[in-house]
């Protein structure tokens, strides 16, 4: 009540405005969502598309159930959800230092930075035997993937970050005797917080990529050892219901980032 009385009845409109767009926003993102969905069922029970080549939303839900009841389903979710993790984890926090090595002088970032695109460009869906043979097959083979699929995007991201910081203000840090320990603390990491919270955001995305290219070319179990199996013995069902479960986990680990970054941001 307080806030209210203190604020001009324009401010209060505004304020109104941004909350009615937010609500249509969010509303208009489950219409779209539960639109799909219909179209999709409908499509499929009335035989416009073929519901054994792209299942429905109602056979997605049988196979949850039955995934569910013999209990593969936290198995599998579980074991995919680890290796995401863990690699994004340390892409973020490796490459995170690493950028920080890089802004730290500008001669190995120089000679550096060259490879770091290269290594970028490679399509790592081709070092896959090559990880197969240096590490074998398993968690830490998928988990090996996860990272470098990740890990140079956040490299590039961070470092961009830093170096984008207001040049007036590294001026000013230096004629206030700053070292650069100080101006990385107490400017440089704070001042690059908005682009770090988008690097996490991306590598989100590309975290899911690489544990999923690392399932495919060895796994026992998880959701891409689903969509492999699935595809090769026809049960399409199966790969719809794991992509299903992969855009459910994918878009809550993003909400979480997208919290953190409104708590984080604010502070600074």
């Amino acid at each position: 009540m307080k806030k209210n009385m203190n604020c001009s009845r324009e401010h209060l409109a505004y304020l109104k405005k941004i909350r009615r767009n937010k609500i249509l926003i969010f509303t208009l993102r489950w219409l779209i969502l539960v639109a799909i969905l219909g179209l999709w069922e409908l499509m499929a029970h009335f035989k416009v598309i073929d519901p054994f080549i792209t299942s429905s939303p109602s056979r997605v839900i049988k196979t949850l159930s039955s995934l569910y009841k013999s209990g593969e389903l936290t198995k599998h979710i579980g074991i995919t959800l680890g290796e995401t993790l863990a690699g994004f984890a340390i892409a973020v926090i490796a490459g995170y230092f690493i950028a920080i090595l890089l802004w730290s002088s500008e001669t190995v970032r120089a000679v550096v930075e060259p490879y770091i695109v290269v290594l970028n460009s490679l399509p790592k869906i081709a070092l896959g035997p090559l990880i197969i043979i240096w590490i074998g097959t398993g968690y830490s083979a998928i988990i090996f993937m996860t990272v470098i699929v990740s890990i140079i995007l956040c490299i590039m991201n961070t470092l961009a970050g830093f170096i984008a910081v207001d040049s007036t203000k590294l001026t000013l840090m230096k004629a206030m005797g700053a070292g650069r320990i100080a101006t990385l603390t107490k400017l440089i990491m704070p001042a690059s917080l908005p682009t770090l919270m988008n690097t996490l955001k991306v590598a989100v995305g590309l975290s899911w990529i690489g544990s999923i290219m690392g399932e495919y070319i060895s796994s026992r179990a998880g959701l891409g050892y689903l969509i492999v199996y699935g595809g090769q013995v026809m049960r399409l069902d199966l790969v719809m219901t794991a992509t299903f479960i992969l855009c459910i986990l994918a878009a809550c680990m993003y909400g979480i980032i997208a919290i953190i970054e409104r708590i984080v941001v604010k502070q600074f």
